[in-house]
């Protein structure tokens, strides 16, 4: 931790010369989840561009994260050079997930830092929530690179979500504001259902013939009960009624496979889950947060929580399971045959508006309170 200390203080030290350059008319949008730029980002920069502000996005992930090889690591640190330039000359940073380079270097007073955060709703606890289980960050370090710290305000999407982002963040609550992923706005957007419907269906013919059934499971470090679970559904599963596509986690490594000559099982790695919302008739998950985004759309939610009392033990919940909307079954059968029983559709949307207060203009609406701060 005394190496990691030093290594701040240095990196506090050059960013002193950093800051002594003009601060320009300008966003910088940093993430570390992935190597491409967001929808999210996409979509709020260009309203940020059409008000004229000059936008930069800075989009990288730590390949190997702790367990990277010695090159990538320096790679990583000349890019972080790039994140403190225009850290120190923009007006406003806008990132979606924990940023080192925001968090433990001395900001200049003018900077306005957003974190939208990189899924809507709550499901799972993180952050300072869950230090001292298993799949918590070591609190040590945590505090020590001052995770979640220097954040003017935060983004969630409903009223039923702040209190547990901001004990993620160990942020006050007044510091949570209400504006929900710019993403949204696509699920209603017509144009890009056809798109994307038509892209799909293109890839996959079959799923035109017959209702489709999204599997999304959320990640879990280990996969081995996770397997069987699926490889039990997968065998309860009405085949001869529905399409299931399975969409995992981007972080697993997990080994579903393909049961031979059945072209009604897909395990899709093309589309993202998010894309494959618009040729859904029903969704499986367990404790991802893409329920809200299948809830906006109006699909049934059915949650298959074979681990529950395991998953409670090493991450812990933000949410009262019992209050979920449609089926909850640790037994594959019984979740087989939930798809074909009446759904309360009425309770579906009074349990996502408290998640998801407002689905329209969503990009617009961020937009426009970032120009408050130009």
């Amino acid at each position: 931790m005394i190496i990691l200390k030093i290594a701040i203080a240095i990196a506090n030290f050059i960013y002193l010369f950093f800051k002594v350059l003009p601060v320009k008319d300008k966003v910088v949008m940093i993430s570390r989840q992935s190597n491409e730029i967001s929808t999210d980002f996409r979509l709020l920069g260009e309203k940020l561009e059409e008000q004229g502000h000059q936008v930069v996005y800075l989009c990288r992930t730590l390949e190997g994260g702790a367990k990277s090889s010695m090159s990538t690591r320096i790679s990583y640190g000349l890019h972080m050079f790039t994140q403190m330039y225009h850290l120190a000359t923009s007006k406003v940073a806008v990132i979606d997930s924990y940023c080192p380079t925001v968090s433990i270097l001395k900001q200049r007073k003018s900077l306005t830092v957003i974190q939208i955060w990189h899924s809507i709703g709550t499901m799972k606890s993180f952050g300072y929530n869950i230090f001292g289980k298993e799949e918590a960050s070591d609190a040590e370090l945590a505090r020590t690179m001052r995770m979640h710290r220097n954040y003017t305000f935060a983004c969630t999407a409903g009223e039923a979500s702040k209190k547990y982002l901001a004990l993620g963040f160990d942020i006050p609550i007044e510091k949570m504001r209400l504006f929900t992923l710019p993403r949204v706005d696509l699920l209603k957007d017509k144009s890009y259902e056809a798109e994307i419907r038509e892209k799909i269906y293109a890839d996959y013919p079959i799923l035109k013939d017959k209702p489709n059934v999204i599997y999304a499971p959320t990640f879990r470090k280990d996969e081995k009960e996770f397997v069987k679970a699926f490889e039990a559904l997968v065998e309860a599963f009405d085949f001869d009624r529905y399409n299931l596509i399975v969409k995992l986690h981007p972080l697993s490594k997990a080994e579903v496979k393909w049961q031979e000559g059945n072209s009604s099982l897909i395990i899709d790695s093309k589309y993202s889950t998010f894309d494959m919302l618009f040729i859904a008739d029903k969704m499986i998950s367990d404790y991802s947060c893409v329920v809200y985004e299948a809830g906006v759309r109006d699909i049934p939610l059915y949650f298959y929580n074979f681990d529950m009392e395991n998953y409670e033990d090493v991450r812990g919940f933000d949410i009262d399971y019992r209050t979920l909307p449609g089926y909850t079954e640790r037994d594959p059968v019984k979740l087989a045959e939930d798809l074909d029983k009446p759904y309360d559709m009425d309770y579906l949307r009074e349990f996502i508006h408290k998640y998801v207060a407002n689905t329209d203009d969503c990009a617009l609406k961020l937009a426009q309170e970032i120009d408050k701060y130009m």
